[in-house]
C-alpha cells in the first residue's frame, strides 16, 4: 500500500513574500528531502496552494487578515524554490480558505498506508487540512512533520501541535 505526502501552501508569499518569515526558507531542504524520497518509493504527492483573487481584502478571509497575498497567477501565489519544479506533475489543490474540501472529498475512497503533511502555516492550512485528511481517513496514520513545518508565531505553532496531537494525528519531531 502506497503511503502520501501532502504540501500545504509552500509558496512564495508564505516564505519570502507578503506573509514570509525566516523559518519558512529553512523549511525547504527537507521538503525537498521528502518529495525526493516519496518519488524514489513511488508513493503518491499532491499539494494545496492557497489562492485568492483581486478582490481578497474584500472576502471574509481578508477582513480578517488583511495583507494581501497569493493571489492567482502572481509571483507570492507560485510555489517557492526548488518545491515549484519537484511538485509541477502532481496533483494540486487550489483554495480559496484555509483547508480544501475538494482534497478530503478525493481521498475518502481511497487507502494509503500513512499520509504526511509538511507546509506553512502549521498553526492554520497545515492544521485544517490536517483535520480534514483525519475525518476523511480516520483509520489512516495521519502524521505532521515538523521539520516541514512552520508558522512565525512560535508560540501558536506549539498550540496547534498540541491539538493536532490531541486528534490522534501523529507528530514526527
Amino acid at each position: 500500500m502506497k503511503k502520501l505526502l501532502i504540501v500545504v501552501d509552500y509558496q512564495n508569499d508564505f516564505v519570502s513574500g507578503s506573509l514570509g518569515f525566516p523559518k519558512a526558507r529553512a523549511l525547504e531542504e527537507h521538503i525537498v528531502d521528502l518529495i525526493k524520497e516519496f518519488q524514489q518509493n513511488h508513493d503518491d504527492i499532491i499539494y494545496t496552494m492557497d489562492t485568492h483573487q483581486d478582490n481578497y481584502l474584500q472576502t471574509y478571509e481578508g477582513k480578517h487578515l488583511p495583507i494581501e497575498h497569493c493571489i492567482e497567477n502572481t509571483d507570492g501565489w507560485q510555489l517557492y524554490g526548488q518545491v515549484r519544479q519537484l511538485l509541477e506533475p502532481y496533483p494540486c489543490y487550489k483554495k480559496e480558505t484555509f483547508p480544501s474540501l475538494d482534497l478530503a472529498n478525493d481521498l475518502k475512497n481511497k487507502s494509503y498506508e500513512s499520509v504526511t503533511l509538511v507546509g506553512v502555516v502549521s498553526h492554520i492550512c497545515v492544521l485544517s487540512n490536517a483535520i480534514m485528511v483525519k475525518s476523511a481517513l480516520p483509520q489512516t496514520p495521519i502524521r505532521i512533520d515538523l521539520k516541514g513545518c512552520g508558522s512565525s508565531d512560535e508560540d501558536t505553532h506549539a498550540k496547534s501541535i498540541d491539538v493536532m496531537k490531541s486528534l490522534q494525528i501523529e507528530v514526527i519531531e
